[in-house]
């Protein structure tokens, strides 16, 4: 396949300290991030948190209130959008329906005046890397949503930008067609090592299987940023560990090199706090297990939830909810009985009860691709 993984200079992406604001009312505020070339870095979040303003502030969509926005060394924020070299693919796909496949995909490159000679060379090679060659002359309709979207893909590819935009990319899809696509989109990663992806996306495992990086957004604000492996196992607030994968968040007070819950002192890994102070801790449900061991605590079964391989209890300790997800359990517990779950001091994660870091101040930069 001939060049089909050039890109241009402009790879990488920063934020410094990018505002946008809506009739007075802040949608992003302050961000400062910066997407290595080559990194793919989802920005992870509920709606409304800022991600998807984050991601049309560098296609050139949105215009920021402060901040400047760079693709590579080069300060694009006030360029248009055809100007600034990237791709850019949404969740509706928004392909020609009167157009065939190798035509939707050949848009852009005639917008920009591309030669026909060099428009089909791009063309064929964008259909083969997104696995379309064989649909070339199909229209949109006579395909399936997994098409369509790597059609989609394959639009944004063939202009060779060296940023590509992801937009809810699979939000559309269905569960198997999903699991499909992030493969798909894993190996397009390998395959086109220098350019820097940015997906914005609400699913974690979206965000945990692709990215190189996860950027936490909450309230127009960055709230956390790090490898997936760092923030699902050593999240820095409440809001990260919740939103980052599923958390048993347990009010405690520190003592000296243990936390009070529920009226039993739990042993910990490690400890920073200072003793007397409230904090939370954070214990994954999967770590948790059934029967005595370290840090035993006994509660009541209030729920009992079979998830195919495995069992999920809710049992209540001293008023709290605490999760458990278990191996499917020959026979689970029944309602109302008393049980005894455990978890490993290494396996327990303290944070400050209140966000103690101010959110207007994390930046995030750096960070290996691979």
């Amino acid at each position: 396949m001939t060049g089909a993984a050039a890109g241009p200079a402009a790879s990488g992406i920063r934020f410094d300290r990018v505002s946008v604001a809506y009739g007075g009312n802040t949608v992003l505020d302050r961000l400062d991030l910066t997407v290595e070339p080559g990194e793919v870095m989802a920005l992870l979040g509920p709606s409304g948190s800022g991600k998807t303003t984050a991601l049309r502030a560098v296609a050139g969509f949105v215009r920021p209130a402060s901040g400047r926005v760079y693709l590579g060394d080069r300060d694009v924020t006030d360029l248009p959008p055809h100007r600034r070299g990237i791709g850019m693919v949404v969740q509706q796909y928004a392909l020609f329906p009167h157009m065939r496949v190798r035509d939707n995909v050949a848009f852009g490159l005639k917008a920009r005046k591309v030669h026909k000679t060099e428009t089909a060379t791009r063309v064929a090679d964008a259909l083969e890397l997104v696995g379309m060659s064989a649909y070339a002359t199909r229209y949109p309709r006579e395909l399936s949503g997994g098409q369509q979207q790597r059609v989609a893909i394959a639009r944004a590819l063939a202009v060779r930008p060296g940023v590509l935009l992801l937009d809810e990319p699979l939000s559309a899809l269905d569960a198997q067609l999903r699991s499909g696509m992030l493969a798909e989109l894993a190996r397009l990663h390998r395959e086109l090592p220098d350019v820097s992806i940015l997906y914005v996306t609400h699913d974690q495992v979206e965000a945990l299987t692709l990215a190189d990086r996860i950027a936490v957004m909450d309230q127009a604000r960055l709230q956390d940023c790090g490898t997936p492996q760092e923030l699902y196992r050593s999240p820095r607030t409440e809001f990260t560990a919740s939103f980052v994968g599923n958390a048993n968040l347990l009010p405690v007070t520190v003592g000296s090199g243990t936390v009070a819950f529920a009226g039993r002192d739990l042993e910990l890994f490690t400890t920073d706090a200072t003793a007397g102070a409230t904090a939370t801790l954070c214990v994954r449900p999967h770590l948790v297990g059934l029967g005595d061991g370290p840090n035993a605590l006994t509660g009541t079964v209030t729920e009992v939830q079979w998830r195919g391989s495995t069992h999920r209890l809710y049992v209540d300790i001293g008023g709290h909810r605490v999760k458990a997800d278990l191996r499917e359990l020959r026979e689970p517990p029944a309602l109302g009985q008393k049980v005894t779950l455990h978890f490993a001091p290494e396996d327990a994660v303290l944070l400050p009860a209140v966000d103690q870091s101010a959110p207007e101040a994390v930046t995030a930069t750096g960070g290996a691709h691979g």
